[in-house]
Protein backbone atom coordinates (compact mmCIF):
# COMPACT_ATOMS: atom_id res chain seq x y z
CA UNK A 1 0.00 0.00 0.00
CA UNK A 2 1.13 3.74 -0.74
CA UNK A 3 2.53 5.32 2.57
CA UNK A 4 1.74 9.17 2.49
CA UNK A 5 3.33 11.63 4.74
CA UNK A 6 1.29 14.74 5.32
CA UNK A 7 2.01 17.92 6.36
CA UNK A 8 -0.58 20.87 7.21
CA UNK A 9 -2.54 21.48 4.34
CA UNK A 10 -1.94 24.45 2.35
CA UNK A 11 -5.54 25.72 1.84
CA UNK A 12 -5.77 25.62 5.71
CA UNK A 13 -3.31 28.53 5.91
CA UNK A 14 -4.41 31.16 8.12
CA UNK A 15 -2.67 34.89 7.55
CA UNK A 16 -0.86 34.65 10.30
CA UNK A 17 1.03 32.01 8.65
CA UNK A 18 1.53 33.78 6.12
CA UNK A 19 3.29 36.58 7.56
CA UNK A 20 4.73 33.69 9.71
CA UNK A 21 6.90 32.29 6.55
CA UNK A 22 7.60 35.97 4.71
CA UNK A 23 8.76 37.03 7.61
CA UNK A 24 11.11 34.41 8.00
CA UNK A 25 12.59 34.50 4.86
CA UNK A 26 12.73 38.18 5.06
CA UNK A 27 15.29 37.91 8.19
CA UNK A 28 16.87 34.83 6.23
CA UNK A 29 17.50 37.26 2.93
CA UNK A 30 19.05 40.26 5.42
CA UNK A 31 20.91 37.91 7.27
CA UNK A 32 22.45 36.32 3.70
CA UNK A 33 23.39 39.62 2.76
CA UNK A 34 25.12 40.55 6.41
CA UNK A 35 23.16 43.54 6.58
CA UNK A 36 21.57 45.25 10.02
CA UNK A 37 18.12 46.05 10.31
CA UNK A 38 18.79 49.53 10.45
CA UNK A 39 21.01 49.32 6.73
CA UNK A 40 18.46 46.85 5.42
CA UNK A 41 15.55 48.93 6.59
CA UNK A 42 16.74 52.17 4.69
CA UNK A 43 17.19 49.93 1.62
CA UNK A 44 13.62 48.94 1.57
CA UNK A 45 12.68 52.54 2.50
CA UNK A 46 10.61 51.58 6.13
CA UNK A 47 11.57 51.75 9.43
CA UNK A 48 13.25 49.53 11.81
CA UNK A 49 10.12 49.09 13.88
CA UNK A 50 8.19 48.13 10.39
CA UNK A 51 10.67 45.72 9.42
CA UNK A 52 11.58 44.29 13.21
CA UNK A 53 7.28 43.44 12.68
CA UNK A 54 7.71 41.76 9.23
CA UNK A 55 10.55 39.74 10.30
CA UNK A 56 9.00 38.60 13.67
CA UNK A 57 5.37 38.35 11.41
CA UNK A 58 3.93 40.16 13.79
CA UNK A 59 2.07 42.66 10.79
CA UNK A 60 0.90 42.13 7.36
CA UNK A 61 3.05 43.86 4.78
CA UNK A 62 1.71 45.59 1.95
CA UNK A 63 2.39 44.79 -1.65
CA UNK A 64 4.27 48.30 -1.88
CA UNK A 65 6.50 47.13 1.16
CA UNK A 66 7.03 43.30 -0.31
CA UNK A 67 8.09 44.90 -3.66
CA UNK A 68 10.72 47.22 -1.58
CA UNK A 69 11.79 44.30 0.44
CA UNK A 70 12.47 42.20 -2.91
CA UNK A 71 14.83 44.75 -4.27
CA UNK A 72 16.53 45.65 -1.37
CA UNK A 73 17.59 42.03 -0.71
CA UNK A 74 17.98 41.86 -4.52
CA UNK A 75 15.44 38.65 -4.84
CA UNK A 76 11.96 37.83 -7.10
CA UNK A 77 8.97 39.22 -4.79
CA UNK A 78 7.94 35.58 -4.93
CA UNK A 79 10.80 34.31 -3.06
CA UNK A 80 9.30 35.85 0.31
CA UNK A 81 6.70 32.87 -0.44
CA UNK A 82 8.99 29.91 -0.46
CA UNK A 83 7.47 27.18 1.85
CA UNK A 84 4.25 28.19 1.58
CA UNK A 85 3.74 25.95 -1.88
CA UNK A 86 5.63 23.12 -0.69
CA UNK A 87 3.41 21.84 2.19
CA UNK A 88 1.58 18.94 0.41
CA UNK A 89 1.20 15.46 0.72
CA UNK A 90 3.83 12.99 -0.40
CA UNK A 91 3.15 9.49 -1.49
CA UNK A 92 5.58 6.31 -1.14
CA UNK A 93 5.06 3.31 -3.03
CA UNK A 94 7.44 0.45 -1.35
CA UNK A 95 8.98 -1.94 -4.16
CA UNK A 96 6.04 -4.44 -4.68
CA UNK A 97 3.59 -2.60 -2.83
CA UNK A 98 1.77 -0.77 -5.66
CA UNK A 99 -1.66 -1.51 -6.23
CA UNK A 100 -2.90 -4.39 -8.84
CA UNK A 101 -4.83 -3.18 -11.67
CA UNK A 102 -6.81 -5.55 -14.12
CA UNK A 103 -7.89 -5.26 -17.26
CA UNK A 104 -10.18 -7.38 -19.45
CA UNK A 105 -8.24 -9.79 -21.50
CA UNK A 106 -5.32 -10.48 -18.83
CA UNK A 107 -3.56 -13.61 -18.57
CA UNK A 108 -1.61 -14.62 -15.77
CA UNK A 109 1.53 -13.90 -16.97
CA UNK A 110 0.94 -10.20 -17.20
CA UNK A 111 0.91 -7.59 -14.40
CA UNK A 112 -0.04 -3.81 -14.28
CA UNK A 113 1.14 -2.07 -10.64
CA UNK A 114 -0.42 1.33 -10.15
CA UNK A 115 2.97 2.80 -8.31
CA UNK A 116 0.61 6.57 -7.86
CA UNK A 117 -1.84 7.01 -5.23
CA UNK A 118 -2.94 10.72 -5.61
CA UNK A 119 -6.23 9.73 -7.02
CA UNK A 120 -9.00 12.07 -7.56
CA UNK A 121 -10.81 14.16 -10.29
CA UNK A 122 -7.40 16.14 -9.76
CA UNK A 123 -5.06 12.93 -10.57
CA UNK A 124 -3.14 14.61 -13.71
CA UNK A 125 -0.36 11.56 -13.52
CA UNK A 126 -0.98 7.65 -13.71
CA UNK A 127 2.61 5.76 -13.16
CA UNK A 128 2.14 1.95 -14.14
CA UNK A 129 4.93 -0.71 -13.78
CA UNK A 130 4.10 -3.66 -16.69
CA UNK A 131 5.18 -6.57 -16.22
CA UNK A 132 4.63 -9.63 -18.60
CA UNK A 133 6.40 -12.79 -17.67
CA UNK A 134 4.56 -15.41 -20.33
CA UNK A 135 4.77 -15.27 -23.85
CA UNK A 136 1.23 -14.48 -25.33
CA UNK A 137 -0.30 -13.97 -29.10
CA UNK A 138 -2.91 -11.52 -27.83
CA UNK A 139 -2.60 -8.12 -26.16
CA UNK A 140 -5.07 -6.02 -25.41
CA UNK A 141 -4.83 -2.51 -27.16
CA UNK A 142 -5.91 0.62 -24.86
CA UNK A 143 -7.19 4.35 -25.89
CA UNK A 144 -7.06 7.02 -23.65
CA UNK A 145 -6.97 10.46 -23.13
CA UNK A 146 -4.00 12.70 -22.55
CA UNK A 147 -0.48 11.41 -23.62
CA UNK A 148 1.42 8.32 -22.54
CA UNK A 149 5.37 7.81 -21.92
CA UNK A 150 6.63 4.35 -21.67
CA UNK A 151 10.07 3.74 -21.06
CA UNK A 152 11.36 -0.10 -20.93
CA UNK A 153 13.53 -1.40 -18.44
CA UNK A 154 14.26 -5.36 -19.43
CA UNK A 155 13.04 -7.92 -21.89
CA UNK A 156 12.44 -6.48 -25.42
CA UNK A 157 8.99 -5.78 -27.05
CA UNK A 158 7.34 -5.00 -30.67
CA UNK A 159 5.13 -1.76 -29.48
CA UNK A 160 1.92 -0.81 -31.69
CA UNK A 161 1.07 2.62 -32.20
CA UNK A 162 -1.70 2.55 -34.75
CA UNK A 163 -0.45 1.19 -37.85
CA UNK A 164 2.91 1.06 -37.12
CA UNK A 165 5.30 -1.32 -35.03
CA UNK A 166 8.61 -0.35 -32.95
CA UNK A 167 11.15 -2.00 -31.34
CA UNK A 168 11.84 -1.73 -27.75
CA UNK A 169 14.57 -3.08 -25.84
CA UNK A 170 15.86 -2.03 -22.39
CA UNK A 171 16.85 1.64 -22.33
CA UNK A 172 14.06 2.62 -24.84
CA UNK A 173 11.73 5.37 -24.59
CA UNK A 174 8.32 5.94 -26.53
CA UNK A 175 5.75 8.80 -26.39
CA UNK A 176 2.34 9.49 -27.90
CA UNK A 177 -0.83 10.46 -28.21
CA UNK A 178 -3.36 7.98 -26.06
CA UNK A 179 -6.28 8.31 -28.13
CA UNK A 180 -4.28 6.26 -30.70
CA UNK A 181 -5.09 2.65 -30.42
CA UNK A 182 -1.46 0.91 -28.72
CA UNK A 183 -0.16 -1.56 -26.66
CA UNK A 184 2.90 -4.35 -26.83
CA UNK A 185 1.85 -6.50 -30.27
CA UNK A 186 5.05 -9.20 -29.56
CA UNK A 187 7.26 -9.88 -27.27
CA UNK A 188 10.75 -10.67 -28.11
CA UNK A 189 12.46 -11.33 -25.14
CA UNK A 190 10.75 -11.96 -21.73
CA UNK A 191 10.31 -10.94 -19.15
CA UNK A 192 9.42 -7.69 -20.14
CA UNK A 193 9.16 -4.82 -18.07
CA UNK A 194 8.01 -1.12 -18.63
CA UNK A 195 7.28 1.54 -16.62
CA UNK A 196 4.53 3.19 -18.21
CA UNK A 197 3.52 7.18 -17.23
CA UNK A 198 0.49 8.67 -18.15
CA UNK A 199 -0.59 12.31 -18.65
CA UNK A 200 -4.16 13.88 -18.51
Amino acid sequence: MAETTTDPDPAALTADDVCRVVGERVREFRAGLGMTMERFAEAANLSIGMLSKIEHGQTSPSLATLTNLANAAGVPFTAFFRGLDEEHDAVVVRAGQGLEIAHEGDSSGRRYEDLGALRGPNRTIEPVLVTIAEPDEVFPLFQHSGVEMIHIIGGAVEYGYGAKRYTLNPGDTMQFKGEVAHGPTAVLELPVQFLSLKVR
